[in-house]
């Protein structure tokens, strides 16, 4: 799970890790009176779009302004809008609130983070003095600019080891220990609130020679919120596709992608199989919807809805193995969803092919009450023909 700047930095005050004086604003009243309260001699405003993606610079969501009003002008022109970024897509991210800070000049930015690395089964600290918002192409040019340090999650960031990453670095005395201190508070508030990533890019030495976290990011294992309510609570469902939200109404697993094929898949793998040979048969995936191994009708029909909410699909495939799940109640979950869209007017006013595989337990039952039913629906005996069968139904 994501959270906003804003509320990682409130996270960052409790761990003592230094961050500028800032205030949020959902609208450009309050944006101005935030600013005249933040107002500090020789301090610029920042004024920052609260949306849940990287790289908001780059899509305008990150102003310097000198003036209060400036402040609240910029407010105006990005609450209520889409910010698109290179990490969001075309469909950009809302900006319901906008973080006011004040700054002064910074005098050299570093980049940092901790991340689980699987395949070292270790928490990593990722350090460099290529920090700002290239850092992803310092990476893949420049890797020798990259430090890495691995240590153990029972075991956590030692002080030894935070000096001896911060030494490496070109810093005085004085910020070597600040560093080394920013990067053990970091550790500790990875293992307190079982997060999954840190970020701070960039981590600046300001001109005076302090030691700011400019930016802050954090994200949050899911599996862990049941003993994080307080995080959990920070939640911003409106930073996530509706879709997806809905989904998890249902227990489903639902991903929306960029193509015209709406997917229903029993099992992750399965799901990930049937999406590369629509791609290998020509067409393109809408989505990933795996609705799980002991699938009730319902789940089966909240699928169907959701996938018909995407304007973009034009198909749907439908394919199952039943193992523990039985084809007869997908068979029943398909017919009780499309009977229930055509009675809505969400598929009576518009008509999507539906092309469906069964294969497994009770597969001639259920084939046998798709059959009998008076939709029309498109069979597939095999794995390759229906994906050719649903690639043909949009044309592709």
């Amino acid at each position: 799970m994501n959270i906003h700047e804003f509320q990682a930095k409130d996270i960052f005050r409790r761990y003592g890790i230094p961050v500028n004086n800032g205030r949020i604003a959902k609208t450009p009243a309050e944006a101005l009176e935030a600013a005249k309260a933040l107002a500090a001699p020789g301090h610029t405003f920042v004024v920052k779009s609260q949306i849940h993606a990287g790289a908001r610079g780059k899509g305008g969501g990150v102003k310097l302004v000198n003036t209060p009003e400036e402040v609240r002008d910029v407010a105006a022109k990005l609450l209520g809008k889409q910010l698109v970024t290179p990490q969001t897509g075309p469909e950009g991210k809302p900006t319901d609130q906008v973080l006011i800070e004040t700054t002064t000049p910074l005098s050299k930015e570093f980049y940092m983070s901790i991340v689980l690395d699987r395949a070292a089964a270790a928490l990593c600290l990722i350090v460099s003095e290529a920090g700002g918002m290239d850092i992803e192409e310092v990476a893949q040019k420049e890797p020798e600019k990259i430090l890495k340090h691995h240590f153990s999650p029972s075991q956590g960031l030692s002080a030894k080891d935070a000096d001896a990453v911060a030494a490496k670095l070109t810093l005085t005395a004085e910020q070597r220990v600040a560093f080394s201190k920013i990067f053990q508070a970091v550790a500790k508030l990875f293992l307190d609130l079982d997060a999954s990533l840190v970020e701070i890019n960039p981590l600046a030495i300001m001109g005076k020679g302090d030691v700011v976290a400019i930016d802050a990011k954090i994200n949050f294992d899911v599996n862990a919120l049941y003993r994080q309510p307080e995080i959990a609570a920070m939640h911003d469902p409106r930073q996530e596709d509706s879709r997806e939200v809905e989904a998890k109404k249902f227990d489903l697993s639902y991903v929306s992608l960029e193509g015209n094929i709406g997917c229903i898949v029993n099992g992750a793998g399965l799901a990930m199989a049937t999406m590369d040979i629509i791609k290998y048969a020509g067409g393109e995936p809408a989505n990933f919807l795996d609705v799980g191994g002991g699938a009730s009708k319902e789940k089966v029909a909240a699928g169907f809805k959701i996938i018909l909410q995407d304007p973009n699909v034009k198909a749907i495939l439908v394919n199952i193995f039943g193992g523990i799940m039985r084809c007869d109640v997908v068979a029943e979950g398909i017919l009780a969803a499309v009977e229930q869209l055509k009675a809505s007017g969400e598929l009576s006013s518009r008509p999507v092919p539906i092309v469906v595989r069964l294969e497994g337990t009770n597969v001639d039952k259920g084939k046998q009450i798709l059959k009998q039913s008076k939709l029309e629906l498109i069979s597939a005996a095999s794995f390759e023909e229906a994906a050719q069968k649903v690639v043909a139904a949009v044309g592709a």
